[in-house]
């Protein structure tokens, strides 16, 4: 039963992201490259302040896999774009 909601929640938050990028990237609101930068750089914080929050310091330089954020990057990209279609 836990899973089936965990589900349902996960599922809702993805549903409401969605809606709350298009009303961002509606007309004369925001670009798809600002609105992206945004996104990841909100993200970061909000890992960085998790982090912080946790007693966990780590480098910014301290074993990081560039592929991820390659993908990363291009997902944010490629959908940021796809809103506005």
């Amino acid at each position: 039963m836990r899973a089936i909601l965990l589900t349902s929640f996960a599922l809702t938050a993805f549903a409401l992201n969605s809606i709350l990028c298009r009303m961002a990237l509606g007309p004369g609101e925001a670009d798809a490259a600002g609105f992206s930068a945004v996104r990841l750089l909100s993200g970061a914080a909000m890992l960085a302040a998790l982090l912080a929050a946790n007693g966990k310091p780590r480098s910014l330089t301290s074993d990081g896999n560039w592929l991820s954020g390659l993908f990363l990057f291009a997902y944010v990209i490629c959908f940021s774009f796809a809103y506005l279609g």
